[in-house]
């Protein structure tokens, strides 16, 4: 077996050796008439003579030699250089170093292969690469810097490298990863206006918990370890402490490198207030209006998180107002002797700038005109940071990138103009989705669609979709055009063929519902966050009965026979100011829609729904959502409202610890729940972090109290009393598959004939 370190000693030996030749004994100098090189065996012989400083009728010296030789062994091709005579013939005998003819590992477990191989990539070692020990000593500790970043402590990497044939060489990383080492203690010295368990939860790293195989914070990681001083340097910063200073941070780790012991020497400090703040500077005539973007008041406590939003407050309106590059800096004054603190905002307004090209790149796929559409930052125009991120935020909700970056560049030349360049990365819009789930409800879902978000790169969209379940089945083709005409009126077509049945907990009925329609349907934006909908549609629904289904149903059929035709218009607004669609911690999101079934179809009626959604975020990690919604619909021309149009209540996403649609009238017939045509659900919840796993948004739990009904007017039903509630707790997980919501409700108080269901779990609801 050929050691690593033999190939270096030979180098050594064979430089000073060839340059004592050299030396002692001098050569007569001549003019070269040819150069012959030995030894070769892959590296093509122009590539010597591309490094080699002698070329055929330069005079030879012992000068020339020895710099030949350092240019040749500095090229890393050789192991061994050596120049000798023959009359006027330079005669270079070289030998090469192997080649790495692969590079392989054992022992892994918590990597895998390829990702350890680019990393060594990084430091120069590849496959194909010629053998160098001073890179395969680099490889090691790169090996175990990486071990290190997943808490492996106490990992070896031995290397093995075994001669081959053709002068190659394999390299092998034997790897003894051990165990990992977990923090075992995060102690504070020098806290006394904060317990040291405060200060813990403003860190991510922690001591081992029911949840640390989910966070891995019991793993020691130097970039957390940055993070979490930042937090408590901030937490300090932001209840006052002017003069707060971390002086130390002791990590140790035990003789058998399983336990790390993390130790923060802080000095706190007295806590200032604010004894006056003021605008200096160039205020542009706007004082009062800048003086209310101010944040904090004298006499409260000095926060540097209120001072931050200040001075942003005050640089985003005078962006507002074209001064791209205006600066605020803070100046304190600092009483030490009564722990107060002046601040002066000086003021910068710079200069006055406007747009005078926005530039789009990166876009491979997507045409110019739909990116360039959803920018409200106009060229020719004054500067307005404002339209500028809200340019920014547009393009991103398209949802065609993965990154939207957003920059202005002064123009060369002039003193009040910008460049704005939008640098998109474009990612796969197309998918083919096949799933399988499991609901409380509907037990096995099954879902396979076809959709492009971006057809041919022009912003419509394209989705086939088909979904099956116990209670239904599901097909759908939607198209999108967002752009329908240049003022931004959305288009949306739909076509759909859906079966439901909503006796799904009966048995013994075969009844169903069978809805086939399409609706074209054309959204108008009145402002950046309101939309106006119009639509108009048609549907067919038919009702097939049998000998169990509900007295109700049946004398819908009697009346109206088994099939409607149906025509109805639409119309509908939203406004969405909410922080996040997905986990919301701030913010309101509402929506009215109206739905009018015309005499044309042999179903006359109305229908309005409402909803209203609030986030308000009171703690770190703690929201508060209410939830209203409510619907009414009625027959005209004396027709009854449309069963099959009926609202259902109860279960996840409506009134938690209830049986999935079981609230409301019931058929006096047979008991079952036919639903109504009014519906009333409000819900309460409050969402916190799960203990253990510090402030992770996507991972939570939370409580609620949900109430909520639906009364009909029909005569031959029952049990549409008063309100139901129910109250529980919950998890909510972000998970890979979508939002899930996992839920364990009861009833507050219970009535006779009411169904109940404890546990309800959903993927993809918002309440």
């Amino acid at each position: 077996m050929l050691k690593p370190h033999r190939f270096a000693r030979s180098t050594v030996a064979a430089a000073a050796l060839a340059a004592h030749g050299l030396v002692a004994h001098a050569t007569t100098p001549f003019v070269v008439k040819d150069i012959r090189i030995e030894g070769l065996q892959r590296i093509e012989p122009g590539t010597v003579f591309a490094y080699l400083p002698i070329k055929q009728g330069d005079t030879f010296t012992d000068d020339k030699a020895s710099e030949a030789i350092r240019a040749l062994y500095a090229t890393g091709f050789f192991n061994d250089v050596r120049i000798s005579t023959e009359g006027q013939v330079v005669v270079v005998n070289v030998i090469e170093r192997p080649a790495i003819a692969s590079i392989d590992f054992s022992g892994l477990h918590e990597f895998e292969k390829d990702a350890l191989l680019k990393a060594l990539k990084t430091v120069g070692l590849s496959q194909g690469r010629y053998y160098d020990k001073s890179l395969v000593d680099r490889a090691e500790q790169e090996l175990k810097r990486q071990y290190l970043t997943r808490g492996f402590y106490a990992a070896e990497v031995t290397t093995t490298v075994t001669p081959l044939d053709q002068n190659r060489v394999s390299v092998l990383f034997s790897v003894a990863e051990g165990p990992k080492a977990k923090i075992r203690q995060v102690n504070f010295v020098g806290n006394h206006a904060f317990s040291t368990s405060t200060l813990r939860d403003e860190m991510q790293l922690s001591t081992p918990n029911w949840f640390s195989w989910y966070t891995k914070n019991d793993l020691y990681a130097k970039d957390k370890l940055t993070t979490d001083l930042e937090n408590v340097r901030k937490y300090y910063l932001n209840r006052g402490y002017l003069e707060f200073n971390i002086e130390s941070t002791q990590v140790s780790i035990s003789p058998d490198k399983k336990d790390m012991y993390l130790t923060l020497t802080v000095h706190e400090g007295e806590p200032y207030t604010i004894s006056s703040i003021k605008l200096a500077g160039n205020l542009l005539d706007r004082g009062p209006e800048l003086q209310k973007l101010i944040k904090i008041k004298p006499g409260e406590r000095f926060s540097a998180d209120k001072l931050q939003a200040t001075t942003k407050a005050i640089v985003d309106k005078l962006g507002e107002y074209g001064y791209a590059f205006a600066t605020v800096n803070a100046q304190p004054d600092i009483d030490q002797q009564h722990h107060k603190v002046a601040l002066t905002l000086q003021v910068d307004p710079s200069r006055r700038v406007y747009v005078r090209r926005v530039n789009i790149n990166g876009n491979t796929r997507t045409r110019d005109e739909v990116i360039r559409r959803e920018m409200r930052q106009l060229e020719s125009s004054w500067f307005d940071s404002s339209r500028l991120a809200l340019s920014k935020d547009r393009i991103n909700r398209l949802g065609y990138f993965t990154d939207v970056d957003v920059t202005t560049v002064p123009v060369e030349g002039t003193a009040d103009q910008v460049d704005v360049d939008v640098k998109v990365a474009e990612k796969p819009t197309g998918a083919i989705t096949l799933g399988a789930g499991f609901s409380s409800t509907d037990k096995v879902v099954l879902s396979a669609g076809v959709s492009q978000d971006n057809v041919f790169g022009s912003g419509t969209s394209l989705s086939v979709n088909v979904n099956t379940a116990r209670t239904y089945r599901t097909l759908t083709v939607t198209q999108v055009d967002p752009y329908f005409t240049v003022d931004g009126i959305k288009r949306i077509t739909d076509v759909y063929y859906r079966t439901t049945e909503p006796l799904y907990y009966s048995t013994t009925s075969s009844f169903r519902i069978i809805t086939a329609g399409g609706d074209l349907k054309f959204g108008i934006p009145f402002s950046e966050v309101d939309t106006v909908y119009f639509g108009a549609g048609f549907e067919q629904n038919r009702l097939d009965t049998d000998a169990n289904t509900p007295q109700s149903y049946k004398d819908y059929v009697s009346s109206f026979g088994r099939v409607s035709n149906n025509i109805p218009l639409t119309v509908g607004w939203s406004r969405d100011a909410r922080d996040s669609a997905l986990v919301p911690s701030r913010g309101y999101y509402t929506q009215a829609n109206a739905e009018y079934g015309t005499p044309i179809g042999a179903t006359e009626y109305y229908k309005a729904d409402v909803q209203a959604q609030y986030y308000y975020s009171f703690a770190r990690g703690f929201v508060l959502g209410l939830n209203l919604q409510g619907g009414y619909g009625n027959g005209l021309g004396g027709k009854p409202f449309p069963i099959f149009k009926n609202y259902f209540a109860g279960g996840i996403g409506s009134v938690r610890g209830y049986e999935p649609s079981s609230l409301g009238p019931r058929d006096q017939t047979t008991g079952d729940p036919i639903g109504g045509s009014r519906m009333v659900v409000g819900n309460i919840e409050l969402t916190f972090p799960l203990p253990g796993t510090g402030y992770d948004r996507t991972l939570r739990v939370f409580t609620f109290l949900d109430g909520g009904n639906v009364w009909g007017s029909l005569g031959n039903s029952t049990g549409a009393n008063g309100l139901r509630y129910g109250y529980g707790v919950g998890l909510a997980w972000i998970s890979p598959i979508g939002p899930l919501k996992l839920s364990l409700g009861f009833p507050l108080q219970k009535h006779t004939g009411d169904q109940y269901q404890k546990f309800q779990f959903q993927i993809g609801t918002a309440f």
